[in-house]
């Protein structure tokens, strides 16, 4: 048997038993209707998919654009504004809640991620963390928003770029981690 070190991670000692996102019977109907109606490239309409996201909990405006293969973790967990955009295959793995303000954009194949494991504890603790995405925001192509991140208004994170900090307001940001390159001028 292999001598286990305290300086060492040791997944047999993980719990994370204090963590519980609603009960089994719930997760178990979202996964589920999400599998069915969401997460699917069956052309459900937009009107079907909020009302189904309300049905669990969401708080999501009338006229939020959802497009094809959505994976959205708990529902319960979620705040859409108006004129909202969640490009396909977007995935929202929402441990904790999720923010997003008016005009968001989400493009296509992004990962907005609220949890993480501790990597400085040998039991490698899960934490969770909001994300909010402020108005105007734009999240570039399989781009990646890591837990605790708020994006700023009007920022934009770009393709394949990942947010690991906040970023500031009107900011353009790339890379991994994501560094501000310049700032977003919007003209009339």
């Amino acid at each position: 048997m292999e001598k286990i070190l305290k300086n060492q991670t040791n997944l047999s000692l993980y719990d994370n038993s204090w963590y519980q996102p609603g009960s089994t019977l719930k997760r178990l109907a979202w996964y589920i209707c999400s599998y069915l109606f969401i997460n699917t490239y069956f052309p459900f309409p937009m009107g079907l998919k909020r009302f189904l996201l309300r049905l669990f909990g969401a708080d999501i405006a009338s006229d939020v654009v959802i497009k094809p293969k959505v994976n959205i973790k708990y529902p319960w967990f979620l705040k859409v504004d108006q004129q909202v955009w969640i490009g396909e295959e977007v995935w929202i793995d929402n441990l904790a809640m999720v923010t997003i303000s008016t005009n968001a954009c989400l493009s296509q194949g992004c990962y907005l991620l609220t949890g993480n494991h501790n990597y400085k504890k040998h039991t490698f603790d899960l934490m969770v963390s909001p994300i909010v995405l402020e108005a105007g925001a734009w999240i570039g192509a399989k781009a990646t928003v890591c837990p605790g991140v708020t994006v700023g208004s009007h920022a934009i994170l770009t393709v394949q770029s990942v947010a690991t900090s906040d970023l500031l307001p009107y900011g353009i940001y790339q890379g991994n981690p994501a560094v501000l390159t310049k700032k977003r001028t919007i003209e009339n």
